[in-house]
C-alpha cells in the first residue's frame, strides 16, 4: 500500500479514532453548524456593541445561526454590531460556507482514505486477515500486475490531496481579489467613502466582511439599508457581483475550468484523473464538462428572466427613483443575481411587485446546481427499485417547509389578526423560503402598515422575522439549520407516487 508520511501520522491517528466517522453526514455537519453556532453567539454574548443597547440572547444566537448556515436573516439591526463583533461575524460567514466546508469534506475523506489503506497493511502484519497458502487450489501466484491497486490508491489519495489545495487556493484567491479591489474603490471613490464614514465602518472591516459574506452566498452587509446605501455606485456592485456567482451557483464550472488550466499548465497525471474520473473522487461539486456547460446556461437563464420581468415591471417605479439607466441596469442585475441564494438588496423587497416576490420565492427555492439537462448523461449506477424504510418515511423538501409555514402562522396567529398588512401568508411564506433557501431575502416591517396604530413601534432595519415572537424565531432557527443541510435530502419524499 502507499506509504504514509510521518507529518500525517496525527492526521492518521485522530480519523482513525474520532467516533463520529461513522456516522450519517447529516449528524455530522449539523454537529458543526450547532457547535460554530454556539460559539459564536458565546463571541458576540461576551463582546460589547457599538450601541449602549444590549440585545437579548435570542437575538445573538439568532443572529449567529444565521452567520454561521449563510442565511442572513436579520434580527438586529447591523450597525449596532462593534467593529470585533463585525470580524466575527466574518469568521462565521467563512466557516459556515459552503466552499470552505466542502473543503473540510476532502480533508477529512483524504485522511479516512490514508487510515483505510493503512489499517489493511496493520491488519495483514498481525495476522488479522488471512493470505491463503501457496498450495491451496484457490490461491493463483501474483502476476506481474499486482501493484495496479497500490497504484490506484496512491493515484486516488494524490488526486483527494491535489483537489484540496486547487480549493483552498480557489477560496483565498478569490475573496483577496475581491477584498482589495473593493477597498481600493471605496478608498478612491468620495460618495462611497462618506457613506462608511458617516456610519463609523472601517473600509477594511466593510470590504472583507462584504467579499467573505457575499462569496459564502450569506448577504450580511454592515449597513442597516444592506447595499441600498450604495445604490448608486454601481463600480462597488459591478464588483461584488461575480463573488455571488463564484462562491454558489457557477462554482463547479470554475471549479473544471480552474483544473483544466492546471492540467495544461503543470501537466500532472492527477488533474486528468479528476477530469476524466470526478465521481470516483466523491465531491459532489466536481461535475462533468456537459453538466458544466449546461448549469451556466441555466444560472444565466434564469437570471436573464428575472432580469427583463424586474425592468419591464418596475423600471419606473418608486424604487429606481433617482438612477439613470446605466445604473438601473446594474442594479436589476445585481438584485436578481442575489435572488439565487446570496440575498444582498439594493431596492427594498416591500415595495417590489407581488409578481416579482413570486418569482424570487421560486428562485430561492431552486438548488444551487439546478440545471435544464435536454440530454441524459450516461450514468452507470443502477436504480434500485426496492426502497428502504427510512427513505420511504422521508418528506420531500416542500413538504417540510409547508410544515414551517403552518407552525409559524399558528405561532404568529395573534398578528395575522391583528396586523394583516405586514403579518400575512404571503410575507411569512417569503421568509421561511428565504431561510431555508439560505438567501436572506425579506419584506421586512413597517409601523406606517399597522391596521391599528401603536404609539410604541419605531420602525428599524431588522427583517420581517425580526419582529417575530420567539417560538416562530425559533422555528425560523430550525428551517436556517435545515435549509443548509437540505443537500443532504433532495431525494425525499420519493416513495410517494401521484399517478
Amino acid at each position: 500500500m502507499m506509504k504514509i508520511r510521518k507529518q500525517d501520522r496525527f492526521f492518521r491517528f485522530l480519523v482513525l479514532f474520532l467516533p463520529f466517522q461513522h456516522f450519517h453526514p447529516f449528524f455530522i455537519q449539523l454537529g458543526y453548524f450547532v457547535i460554530l453556532s454556539l460559539v459564536g453567539y458565546l463571541g458576540l454574548k461576551v463582546s460589547k456593541p457599538r450601541t449602549p443597547v444590549i440585545p437579548n440572547d435570542l437575538n445573538l444566537f439568532y443572529t449567529s445561526v444565521s452567520a454561521s448556515t449563510v442565511s442572513s436573516m436579520v434580527a438586529l439591526e447591523m450597525e449596532l454590531f462593534s467593529n470585533s463583533q463585525l470580524i466575527l461575524l466574518t469568521l462565521l460567514m467563512f466557516l459556515g460556507g459552503e466552499v470552505f466546508t466542502s473543503m473540510l469534506d476532502l480533508l477529512f475523506a483524504t485522511y479516512k482514505f490514508q487510515n483505510r489503506s493503512v489499517i489493511s497493511t496493520n491488519q495483514i502484519e498481525l495476522g488479522l486477515v488471512s493470505i491463503p497458502d501457496s498450495k491451496s487450489e484457490n490461491y493463483h501466484k501474483p502476476s506481474d500486475d499486482s501493484n495496479i491497486n497500490d497504484d490506484s490508491d496512491r493515484l486516488k489519495y494524490n488526486c483527494l490531496s491535489y483537489l484540496t489545495f486547487v480549493v483552498l487556493g480557489y477560496l483565498v484567491v478569490v475573496q483577496f481579489v475581491g477584498f482589495s479591489f473593493v477597498s481600493l474603490y471605496i478608498t478612491l471613490v468620495p460618495s462611497a467613502r462618506q457613506v462608511l464614514k458617516n456610519k463609523g465602518i472601517k473600509i477594511v472591516t466593510f470590504s472583507l466582511f462584504t467579499i467573505v459574506s457575499t462569496f459564502a452566498s450569506c448577504g450580511f452587509v454592515p449597513t442597516n439599508e444592506n447595499m441600498m446605501v450604495f445604490k448608486k455606485n454601481s463600480g462597488l456592485l459591478l464588483l461584488v457581483l461575480p463573488h455571488i456567482l463564484l462562491g454558489n451557483t457557477l462554482y463547479p464550472p470554475c471549479l473544471r475550468l480552474l483544473i483544466m488550466v492546471l492540467k495544461k499548465v503543470t501537466k500532472k497525471e492527477e488533474f486528468s484523473y479528476l477530469l476524466k474520473n470526478f465521481k470516483d473522487v466523491g465531491y459532489d461539486h466536481m461535475l462533468s464538462a456537459l453538466h458544466c456547460c449546461l448549469l451556466v446556461v441555466t444560472v444565466l437563464g434564469f437570471n436573464l428572466i428575472q432580469f427583463v420581468m424586474l425592468c419591464s415591471l418596475e423600471w419606473n417605479t418608486k424604487i429606481m427613483e433617482g438612477l439613470n439607466v446605466y445604473e438601473k441596469v446594474v442594479a436589476s442585475l445585481f438584485q436578481v443575481t442575489n435572488a439565487r441564494h446570496a440575498g444582498e438588496s439594493v431596492f427594498d423587497l416591500s415595495s417590489i411587485s407581488s409578481a416579482i416576490l413570486v418569482l424570487f420565492v421560486v428562485m430561492m427555492y431552486l438548488p444551487p446546481y439546478t440545471t435544464f439537462i435536454p440530454v441524459r448523461e450516461h450514468e452507470n449506477d443502477v436504480k434500485r427499485n426496492k426502497k428502504s424504510v427510512v427513505e420511504c418515511l422521508v418528506l420531500s423538501q416542500l413538504s417540510y417547509l409547508v410544515i414551517f409555514i403552518i407552525l409559524i402562522c399558528i405561532t404568529e396567529g395573534k398578528s395575522l389578526k391583528e396586523d394583516p398588512l405586514n403579518f400575512n401568508v404571503f410575507n411569512i411564506t417569503l421568509e421561511v423560503i428565504s431561510a431555508y433557501g439560505n438567501v436572506g431575502f425579506s419584506t421586512g416591517y413597517s409601523c406606517a402598515r399597522q391596521m391599528k396604530a401603536d404609539a410604541m413601534c419605531k420602525d428599524s432595519w431588522v427583517g420581517f422575522s425580526g419582529r417575530w415572537s420567539s417560538k416562530g424565531k425559533f422555528i425560523l432557527i430550525l428551517v436556517m439549520f435545515f435549509g443548509r443541510l437540505k443537500k443532504l435530502n433532495m431525494k425525499g419524499g420519493k416513495a410517494w407516487n401521484l399517478s
